[in-house]
């Protein structure tokens, strides 16, 4: 199915509305998502075949996995190549545009150690 005409993924980058933000709206929007930002982070230094990209992320399922990465295959950043082999093999790689990301997600990764998000098991105080 050609992308560019795929009605589920045409809607998403209609129209932004230009404010100071805007920008940022558009990169958001196009590696927002659970797997997204895992499934780039893990792309970035090899190709992975699905399985293996499966495995490194842990508790995703086969549908949401491949829901995101064509998502980021449409948007430009992943490449998906099909070998025509008995088992098909499928890898992932970036593009250059995805490879555009490492510095975003690198730093990302080091916003996350410095700032570890809160233990939501342990109730939380309240200021009285």
């Amino acid at each position: 199915m050609d992308t560019v005409t795929d009605p589920s993924t045409a809607a998403r980058f209609e129209r932004y509305d230009c404010s100071d933000g805007c920008p940022v709206e558009a990169a958001l929007e196009q590696i927002s998502g659970k797997w997204k930002g895992l499934a780039v982070y893990h792309l970035m230094d090899e190709t992975v075949r699905f399985n293996e990209l499966m495995r490194r992320l842990g508790t995703v399922t086969q549908r949401s996995l491949t829901k995101q990465l064509r998502e980021l295959e449409a948007d430009g950043i992943v490449n998906r190549e099909v070998f025509a082999v008995v088992p098909p093999r499928v890898e992932y790689s970036l593009t250059p545009k995805g490879q555009a990301l490492r510095t975003a997600i690198l730093a990302l990764g080091d916003w996350g150690k410095d700032h570890p998000r809160p233990d939501r098991t342990q109730p939380t105080s309240s200021a009285e």
